[in-house]
């Protein structure tokens, strides 16, 4: 359904009618509970507690070190907390395929010719029902760690995510610890054939998997002598690689070492499943649960159903769903109306990287949250490289106002650049004016990706992939967050001068959305008026204002590294009957810094105020009553 903040809501209702005041608005909005915007960390739950800094490329757990579970020490997650986070997303929980020998515990050795890196890529999920042995300090014991950190997150008043990755799963999926009477994904397929509506994968029917021919000098492990490092992989028939790829012989670029999960839809593209009903669209998460009860759904959509709600019974608030576009809405209507009937508050982001798919995945799967990467992201980045206008931010915000509250806004996560890389902006500056737009122009979510906060850039060679993102698929060191976990005491001891200020911006900058009510309330541009009729306002700049009937704020951004801005700020006349004002001089204090301070002069249908704009300064301005 269409959502639109209730604060604007009842802003543009009274409007309307152009006879209530500010005071009567005040009083609907105390008569509400006051629910500011999410913030989500991300960690990469490895990396997190390795105070390890030897960082020799392709290094074995020996070598490199790995974080754990127990790193997330009651000091660690209210010093998360604090940064002004809601939400907490441990990346790289699942069981996946990994080149440490834990055969031990019973855990079956994977084979490096269809395993990215050493520490494997997380999202090649092996076993859906247990946990990443990496992470535990008793390998018997990993679920029980596990649970009992999210107990130790929900302590510290954080909702905890893990990954779901519904398209595909490792070439050697085997749980070892499912719940008595689920079958492993495969195990009763018609191979057969290419495709039968309960078969798990597909299948090249009569041909064996090949391993891809590896290029660019490229070798598993680096080359390091192991086993099962011969080049070859026992499959048969072959399955279609996770990406999609027919061929028993996949390329190198392609995702070998997982294999596709069939949702019911045939390689011609036949759907055997029900279609949603015209109109479902609009309707609420029971009518669709209710929808599903009677009908008679492909084998794999009840696998996954389970898995999401194994995972909520051990404490999980939420999940963040792998490259959902890639798997049929009608699945998602079906899961995400499971989840949300166990757990109304469950918290569920999605990839969906196509802007016209975003309203079917919001509105019949039933997502809370998908990626702005296509628009506000790619958009922001180009600004941050000097290739961008920010005249290009206000059509996109435009664009998604419908649905501005489902886009989750960042500036980096695992698959992306670091800030500071020399591939991406070389400076961790240049994300500050970014973020405070990324985190104040809608009321969706922000995310913040662990070592953000500290300018980290990528810089390591893990092993497997190059730098400017920090390894997902080696055990490595993140040198700016090992500084400031300082041995495991979480205090910054041997942060730089230059991280803990980086640090501290973060912190107020979140702390303050996720306590301000303007946040969750109305937007308006001012940024195309003043390009037009203000000197000295630049396409390095951007500002725009947020309301409600409790605040009211406007936010200017210079994305200039060189250039300060000295300009007279207008606001149109629709603005200054939006925000309900008089004439008269208003204070305005900066929300961020408590340092800046100037003030709004209203005459008549005209507002003003003098801007003095620092390098690569934002300034969030509060008008004081």
């Amino acid at each position: 359904m269409k959502k639109i903040p209730f604060l604007l809501s009842i802003g543009l209702l009274l409007f309307q009618f152009g006879c209530k005041k500010t005071t009567e608005i005040e009083t609907l909005e105390t008569q509400q509970q006051f629910k500011g915007k999410a913030v989500v960390y991300q960690v990469f739950t490895r990396l997190f507690g390795n105070t390890n800094t030897t960082n020799k490329p392709w290094g074995t757990i020996e070598e490199n070190g790995v974080g754990k579970f127990n790193d997330f020490t009651d000091k660690a997650l209210s010093e998360i907390k604090a940064l002004g986070v809601t939400h907490i997303w441990y990346t790289g929980v699942p069981h996946h395929g990994l080149i440490t020998d834990y055969s031990e515990y019973g855990i079956s050795n994977d084979d490096p010719d269809v395993i990215k890196g050493r520490a494997g890529s997380p999202y090649a999920i092996k076993d859906y029902y247990n946990v990443n042995p990496d992470l535990a300090v008793d390998v018997t014991k990993r679920l029980e760690e596990f649970k009992a950190l999210i107990d130790r997150s929900h302590s510290a008043n954080l909702k905890v995510l893990i990954d779901i990755v519904p398209n595909h799963v490792a070439r050697n999926y085997q749980s070892l610890t499912k719940p008595e009477g689920v079958k492993d994904f495969g195990v009763d397929d018609d191979t057969t054939v290419e495709y039968k509506k309960n078969n798990n994968f597909y299948y090249v029917v009569n041909q064996d998997f090949e391993v891809p021919d590896f290029i660019n000098n490229y070798t598993p492990l680096g080359g390091d002598t192991h086993p099962l490092a011969d080049g070859k992989f026992l499959e048969s028939p072959a399955k279609w690689t996770g990406n999609g790829s027919r061929s028993p012989k996949p390329n190198i670029y392609d995702w070998y070492e997982t294999v596709k999960v069939n949702y019911g839809v045939s390689p011609e593209g036949k759907k055997d499943f029900d279609e949603l009903p015209e109109g479902f669209e609009n309707k609420d998460y029971v009518a669709h649960f209710n929808f599903w009860k009677d009908k008679d759904v492909p084998d794999s959509w009840i696998k996954f159903k389970d898995i999401a709600l194994y995972w909520l019974d051990k404490g999980v608030d939420g999940f963040r769903f792998d490259m959902a576009e890639m798997v049929p809405v009608a699945f998602w209507s079906f899961m995400n109306s499971a989840i949300k009937m166990k757990n109304p508050n469950a918290f569920l982001l999605a990839e969906v990287y196509q802007p016209h798919l975003y309203r079917e995945y919001i509105k019949k799967g039933k997502m809370d949250y998908l990626y702005d990467k296509v628009q506000l992201y790619d958009t922001i980045k180009h600004i941050m490289q000097g290739k961008g206008l920010t005249d290009n931010i206000p059509p996109i915000i435009e664009d998604l106002k419908d649905i501005e509250h489902h886009m989750l806004h960042f500036l980096e996560n695992h698959d992306e650049q670091r800030i500071a890389s020399p591939e991406f902006a070389g400076n961790a500056l240049k994300g500050k004016p970014a973020m405070v737009v990324s985190a104040t122009i809608s009321s969706s979510p922000t995310m913040l990706y662990f070592g953000q906060e500290f300018g980290e850039d990528g810089s390591e060679n893990a092993g497997f992939g190059k730098p400017s993102r920090t390894s997902i698929f080696d055990y490595v060191g993140v040198p700016s967050l090992q500084r400031w976990v300082n041995n495991k005491q979480f205090d910054g001891g041997k942060s730089l001068e230059k991280e803990l200020a980086l640090r501290d911006f973060y912190k107020r900058l979140l702390n303050f959305t996720i306590s301000s009510p303007a946040l969750m309330g109305g937007y308006l541009d001012i940024h195309n008026f003043n390009r037009q009729h203000t000197d000295n306002y630049t396409q390095k700049v951007l500002s725009f204002v947020r309301y409600s009937g409790q605040e009211k704020l406007i936010i200017i951004s210079n994305f200039s590294e060189d250039n300060t801005y000295d300009f007279e700020l207008q606001l149109p006349e629709n603005v200054i009957k939006s925000l309900n004002l008089n004439e008269g001089v208003y204070q305005l204090e900066d929300q961020l810094y408590d340092t800046y301070t100037t003030s709004l002069q209203v005459v008549k249908n005209k507002a003003t105020v003098q801007i003095h704009l620092k390098p690569l300064e934002s300034l969030v301005l509060k008008i004081k009553n």
